[in-house]
């Protein structure tokens, strides 16, 4: 089953330069009607495009979802206009005349930027460098998933990716760090065609970019060759990616363009994100001698064109389904295995294995109950793949002999050495769990999701399925001071729409957040974990973390009423809650403390129960090692920290920032002065 030879055979009856023509002018149109967009790129880039969609790619239109399709990455997703184009020709089910018509309005499938909720788009890129990291985690998963499961004769999982990515994204440093890891790890199925127009919207890279690209990728370890004339040069892109193909390396193609070809501001910053204007395009139609009053116009031949390249992709998968019928019968076992995967099905009774904790147990830190939880679940859980960004032994995710390193010479590995690149780790982890059949994590310290904060927000924008392993959580991390120290860092990743953030408090907390993240099929997480070491409470359970917040204890009232204060605790700091409740100063107060290890799964159950944890008339006091200025979603006073930390100690710092259990006490006491007397609605009732 030879599934990668060209999809098209070279025909020298088509005239490719006509079709590159009309794609083109597409292109120009669909940006001048919505009087928005960025005509530059796909003027120069049609050529590219036309090889690929056209003559190159393994993919079918009809069944957008067959894995071992080729992956194609648009990284300079400001040309969206091409790609749109592109999946319109070749047959793309929700991309009809109508949606192209109604490129970048409201609720259309065409947006600005491609977003991967539609078919066709493998990611959803835009902010610049994202699309070409996210690639190699495309190719990372085809490495993996062929390593694991290609048998003699059966090689289900070879597809391709390829990447069209500009300048921008390779001034961006997550493409360095994308770029050479992928490098490092010698992924030969990865080809990017670098769009090397010399222009950006301030103008020439001349004023900017003036290294050499070549050589920067040669020093990764990648393949490196070089298309002139690439606006045109058709016979030159496919000897180009015929070449890559066979190399043991990833390719970088610099493809030699000029940006907005033909048009009256050609090679020019103009041509990048502004229409080009009715004249203009009426102009160029003149010089391409075609009807300069028909729009969005394609020729019969190349509709025509197209939808053989659709027949064909289609006639490859159903050889591709042939194969997989012969494996299922061959190899049954690993065939359901890898329709559950691409299911998103988890394993059958998978939460058996989890441990569970008691208050006899001694205290650990989360990071490492975490360890724990990761152990029980790998040996079950074959598509769970992940790994650190150089900073495995302080995340605590080297897990001994249960799984190997994924490197060049072993692509089953499953523990991924990122190096100091936290950036590109997200991003290649959106990468994987885009491909399918995978549930990738990344790990390292929280305060550094500074770094990673572009990726993680494409990944809940994406409705991702990965998480993060977030450790040493807060200023009790110590010595490392306020440098390591995330005091908004809480805030920050609760306010990205689609993202859980956990921060669990104990052991059993610990393993309700992993179940909640696995269980999580179209939203990633994060794990916000300890380095210092914590109790396990009475009270606290692995099944209430999905509620987001929950009872853990009541001190003087059997039935909840007529409660004087309510306490509530997220992370290590539900200990000291825990503790200030057997403080002599509120023996004789009726008080509630509540674990509160998830906004979003809170905000996400109903009144009656928010209500039953937050009721009206009782003052709530938070207690977090972070900025407090969010908490008045729920409570009327707060124990924080409003400033940036301190080096010292762990022990230091408690008494320093006020988180020890006395006062805790001594701020109770005052809420419940303030609010004597006082009638008051919950924070959870809102009018609207």
């Amino acid at each position: 089953f030879n599934l990668h030879t060209s999809t098209m055979a070279n025909n020298n009856n088509f005239d490719d330069m006509n079709a590159i023509h009309h794609i083109r002018l597409f292109c120009a149109d669909m940006v001048q009607k919505a009087s928005s967009g960025h005509p530059g790129a796909p003027l120069g880039l049609a050529a590219t495009a036309h090889v690929l969609f056209g003559q190159v790619m393994n993919y079918s239109p009809k069944n957008p979802n067959w894995i071992n399709r080729d992956r194609f990455v648009l990284s300079n997703g400001h040309a969206s206009a091409l790609l749109y184009t592109m999946l319109h020709l070749s047959g793309y089910e929700q991309f009809p005349i109508e949606q192209i018509k109604n490129f970048r309005q409201l609720h259309s499938n065409t947006a600005g930027h491609p977003e991967a909720e539609f078919d066709g788009i493998e990611v959803t890129t835009g902010p610049l460098g994202q699309g070409l990291s996210n690639a190699v985690g495309l190719a990372i998963a085809q490495t993996n998933l062929a390593a694991t499961y290609n048998k003699p004769n059966f090689d289900l999982f070879d597809n391709y990716t390829y990447v069209v990515c500009g300048d921008g994204c390779l001034m961006e440093g997550i493409s360095s760090e994308a770029s050479s890891y992928a490098g490092h790890l010698g992924l030969s199925k990865l080809i990017v065609l670098y769009d090397d127009n010399k222009i950006t919207i301030d103008g020439s890279t001349d004023l900017t970019f003036t290294e050499d690209v070549i050589a920067r990728y040669e020093s990764y370890g990648w393949e490196t060759l070089v298309v002139e004339n690439g606006h045109d040069n058709v016979e030159g892109l496919r000897e180009a990616i015929e070449k890559a193909k066979k190399s043991d390396k990833p390719t970088l193609i610099s493809v030699r363009t000029i940006i907005g070809i033909g048009s009256s501001k050609e090679g020019t910053s103009k041509a990048h994100g502004a229409p080009l204007g009715e004249d203009d395009i009426v102009n160029l139609k003149k010089k391409l001698n075609m009807d300069e009053n028909k729009k969005f116009y394609v020729p019969d031949e190349v509709r025509e064109y197209y939808e053989n390249v659709m027949n064909e992709g289609g006639k490859k998968e159903n050889q591709w389904k042939e194969m997989f019928e012969q494996y299922k019968n061959e190899y049954p076992n690993e065939s359901k295995e890898i329709i559950r995967r691409f299911n998103n099905e988890l394993p059958e009774n998978w939460k058996e294995s989890l441990p569970t904790y008691s208050v006899n147990d001694a205290p650990k830190a989360t990071r490492a109950l975490s360890r724990d939880v990761l152990q029980a679940l790998i040996p079950n859980f074959p598509e769970l793949v992940g790994g650190s960004a150089d900073l495995a032994p302080s995340n605590y995710t080297l897990l001994g002999d249960i799984w190997t390193d994924y490197q060049k010479d072993n692509r089953a590995g499953r523990n991924f050495r990122f190096g100091v690149r936290e950036h590109a780790m997200v991003a290649i982890c959106n990468g994987m769990s885009a491909y399918g059949g995978m549930l990738p994590f990344g790990a390292t310290f929280l305060n550094f999701t500074g770094y990673c904060l572009g990726a993680i927000t494409l990944s809940a924008l994406s409705k991702h399925r990965c998480f993060f392993v977030m450790t040493h959580d807060s200023i009790f991390l110590g010595e490392d001071g306020p440098t390591h120290q995330p005091i908004f860092y809480y805030n920050l990743c609760r306010g990205i729409p689609n993202l859980l953030f956990i921060r669990p408090a104990d052991g059993n907390e610990v393993v309700g957040a992993y179940i909640n993240t696995i269980e999580s099929k179209d939203r990633p997480t994060i794990l916000s974990l300890t380095r210092h070491g914590v109790p396990n409470l009475e009270g606290t359970n692995a099944e209430s973390v999905s509620k987001g917040a929950y009872k853990v204890k009541t001190i003087n009232s059997d039935n909840d009423e007529d409660l004087d204060l309510i306490i509530v605790g997220t992370g290590s700091e539900l200990s000291i809650c825990y503790e200030a409740l057997s403080n002599d100063k509120l023996k004789d107060l009726k008080i509630k403390l509540v674990s509160m290890p998830c906004w979003e799964l809170f905000d996400e159950q109903d009144l009656d129960y928010k209500l039953s944890i937050f009721p009206s008339n009782v003052p709530v006091l938070s207690v977090e090692a972070g900025n407090s200025d969010s908490w008045h979603k729920y409570s009327h006073g707060n124990v924080g920290i409003n400033t940036f930390g301190l080096s010292a100690k762990a022990k230091d710092l408690f008494v320093e920032f006020g988180f020890t259990a006395d006062n805790v006490a001594d701020k109770s006491l005052a809420l419940i002065d303030f609010y004597k007397d006082q009638t008051f609605k919950s924070k959870v009732l809102q009018p609207f």
